[in-house]
């Protein structure tokens, strides 16, 4: 148990490397930003960059931290098929990579009905399965050659220490490969000869094995990993807001039988193996494009412009979402500055956020994580458009590394270390927000 933990945590922008005390203090963090590199005509992981950057950044911390272990958590969507001689059988896949209709029409004729996986058919590599399937359509001599397939953080557990695992919070994420009722591998995944190949299954958190005196501990599912966080801090009856380049909702009390898998909702699987019922929408990278990559601090000014001016975004400006089928488009007068930008889409992501949870018939409370939760006006907004729910954020905005490490303090048996770094946020609601709101969700189911 000597020393503390540091998670590397891989999104699909940046990397990060965070080392966390058994007390739950934030010692250091160190960021890479992701690359996407073209080989072959193929958008692939640059797992090469991450590794080399890696090796720096844990020599630094092992420098001025007395580090004993790693955890790792990643992005969904990605897998890694390793060789007899233990190289890669084929490049690691970005998941936005698009695949030849051909392809798409084949895997839709073998894909489990979504009462099955709770799967919804997603775009590019969304669903792992579609990738793997791609990768042996396009080299039929691939699944010879490929002995074992790891999920991506237990890649990075290979990477670092040789061991091999699996863990269920990643296989059971919008993935063809899971039955999460059944509680085992899907019927693709035995058909097609998958499931016999990934390692035995082990808790997150659990330790794999060992790299120059480093405990190497089981990898996560990043969201999974907040969603474990807040459930470690005593909440219960709470929905989790979990952003980044994607904003994933998770309400355990909204029944699986709701969920339509054409509004990209679907059933996640918890740590534990609990099916959650789950929408996303690609919140972080949909404002990004909206407001022209402004990094502002929005004002109250600002938003009632936009509110006032009937200026507003209507979706959707990436893949995925409960609208995945609406090309994104701004009405009212042109938003000339960064300003105004980014109060049109921090308007924009409140409302989409409010949109989603009626659509889990979320009505508890709600706790905001990761990179959006430092937009205070955003956080506000919300609350004011969820009246009679409690709206709660993350003050360090880091809740998936924080779930990660206290992932491997349980391992280690310490739970609850973290202190509870969440505020309450009170409702901003200026005049004209709730009409605003009306108008913009007439526009939008009435498209």
């Amino acid at each position: 148990m000597d020393g503390c933990v540091a998670v590397l945590d891989v999104g699909k922008t940046n990397a990060k490397l965070i080392a966390f005390s058994p007390d739950g203090k934030t010692l250091g963090q160190l960021r890479h930003p992701q690359q996407v590199v073209i080989q072959d005509g193929l958008r692939v992981l640059d797992v090469d960059g991450i590794a080399n950057w890696l090796e720096g950044a844990l020599a630094e911390f092992r420098a001025r931290l007395n580090v004993g272990g790693v955890m790792i958590s990643t992005h969904g969507c990605a897998c890694a098929l390793i060789a007899d001689d233990g190289s890669l059988a084929a490049p690691i896949l970005d998941y936005e990579q698009e695949f030849p209709a051909e392809a798409n029409a084949e895997f839709a004729r073998l894909a489990p009905p979504f009462s099955e996986t709770y799967t919804p058919d997603l775009p590019g590599g969304l669903n792992f399965a579609r990738t793997l399937f791609f990768q042996e359509w396009a080299d039929p001599t691939l699944a010879r050659r490929a002995r074992h397939i790891l999920t991506y953080p237990q890649y990075w557990v290979w990477r670092l220490c040789g061991g091999l695992a699996s863990e269920i919070s990643f296989l059971g994420c919008h993935s063809h490969m899971w039955r999460p009722l059944a509680g085992r591998f899907s019927s693709l995944a035995v058909a097609r000869g998958w499931a016999e190949k990934f390692p035995p299954l082990r808790p997150a958190g659990a330790l794999v094995g060992e790299r120059d005196g480093l405990r190497i501990h089981n990898g996560v599912h990043d969201s999974n990993a907040a969603f474990y966080f807040y459930r470690s801090l005593g909440f219960a009856d709470f929905a989790l807001i979990s952003s980044g380049t994607w904003v994933i909702i998770f309400n355990p009390d909204c029944p699986l039988d709701r969920l339509d898998p054409k509004r990209d909702m679907l059933a996640n699987v918890t740590v534990d193996g609990e099916p959650v019922a789950t929408i996303r929408f690609m919140g972080g990278r949909e404002y990004d494009v909206i407001s022209d990559q402004a990094r502002n601090e929005v004002s109250e000014a600002a938003l009632m412009q936009a509110i006032a001016g009937d200026q507003m975004a209507l979706p959707s400006f990436a893949a995925g979402g409960p609208y995945p089928t609406r090309q994104g488009r701004l009405v009212g007068p042109p938003a000339p500055t960064a300003p105004e930008r980014a109060a049109i889409a921090t308007l924009y992501v409140a409302m989409m956020m409010a949109r989603s949870l009626d659509l889990v018939g979320s009505s508890h409370d709600l706790i905001v994580d990761g990179g959006l939760a430092n937009n205070l006006a955003l956080c506000a907004a919300l609350a004011a458009l969820r009246p009679g729910q409690r709206l709660y954020r993350n003050t360090d905005a880091e809740g998936t590394a924080m779930g990660a490490a206290a992932l491997a303090y349980r391992a280690l048996g310490r739970t609850s270390v973290f202190p509870r770094q969440v505020e309450s946020v009170e409702p901003w609601a200026p005049p004209g927000l709730a009409d605003y709101y009306a108008r913009w969700l007439e526009r939008v189911e009435q498209r």
